[in-house]
């Protein structure tokens, strides 16, 4: 009887180690598949035939897109942005890119949204033979061609693609523009297009620390806000009120960014009366 009770003793305290070595065996288990798994899905950016993605519809996400990264600059000569669809003008931007007008032909539903994308910055990651590539670049320019996702200038492409110029694969995330000298031709200012008057007049910023979402004039004798609108005739200009520009009080110009962060200049109206003239920031500055 003694022998029969130490057998089944002896059998039940086998089974409970079996059982907590099954139990342990399957959780070191489940940890190894999911090392394997997560190692089988991390994308590594590395491709073949990099320059031949097959054209599509650029996908909008919440701060940026995915689709076609390709060039429309030389990767050789590296020249400086033209402006653009912007209206800048020469400038010294060497780090610039066109971002798309629509997701699908003609929808309007891209970031441009008639300039409102002009000066945000953009870091931008795309597949290449050797892994993923990085650059940063400032919206100067549109893209309304079809299957358009981001269109790099030569230097910011050459970071990419090297002298592989093609359409690639690749996502952006609009950032902000502080601290990244190769993205600024100049110091941040107000710009006045040509033909302003006292009776007309429309202005954007140059060189911004972010994308512009809101541009309002302050009227400092009785802080009276008004909010300037876009212009309908050209693209990433606001237009200033005839009655404001006649006023002879003094005004803070208040810009919003992206972000909402903002940069105030201190200015009388009548300078912005003056066609083509460049109120810096460091000289007006709030």
């Amino acid at each position: 009887m003694k022998n029969f009770f130490f057998l089944i003793f002896g059998l039940s305290i086998f089974a409970l180690l079996g059982a907590c070595s099954n139990s342990s065996s399957s959780e070191n288990s489940d940890e190894v598949d999911s090392t394997v798994l997560s190692g089988i899905n991390v994308d590594d950016g590395i491709c073949t035939n990099c320059d031949s993605f097959t054209p599509s519809n650029p996908i909008v996400l919440n701060n940026g897109g995915k689709g076609s990264v390709t060039t429309y600059g030389s990767v050789t000569t590296k020249e400086t942005s033209l402006g653009g669809a912007c209206n800048y003008g020469q400038t010294n931007i060497r780090y610039y890119a066109a971002i798309h007008v629509n997701v699908s032909s003609g929808d309007n539903k891209g970031p441009w949204q008639g300039g409102l994308a002009c000066g945000s910055c953009a870091r931008v990651k795309a597949k290449t033979p050797t892994g993923y590539k990085t650059t940063v670049v400032r919206i100067t320019d549109k893209c309304p061609d079809e299957s358009c996702g981001i269109d790099l200038g030569g230097a910011p492409a050459y970071d990419i693609m090297g002298n592989l110029v093609g359409r690639y694969e690749g996502e952006w995330e609009f950032i902000s523009c502080e601290g990244i000298a190769s993205v600024y031709g100049d110091s941040t200012s107000i710009w006045v297009k040509e033909g302003a008057s006292k009776y007309w007049s429309i202005i954007h910023v140059r060189n911004p620390p972010d994308g512009v979402r809101q541009i309002k004039m302050i009227r400092m004798e009785n802080f009276k806000e008004t909010v300037l609108q876009m212009d309908k005739g050209a693209e990433n200009f606001w237009s200033v009120p005839a009655e404001i520009l006649q006023d002879e009080g003094e005004y803070e110009l208040e810009v919003e960014y992206r972000l909402g962060t903002k940069n105030t200049w201190r200015i009388k109206p009548e300078l912005l009366t003056k066609e083509e003239s460049t109120l810096y920031l460091y000289d007006y500055g709030k």
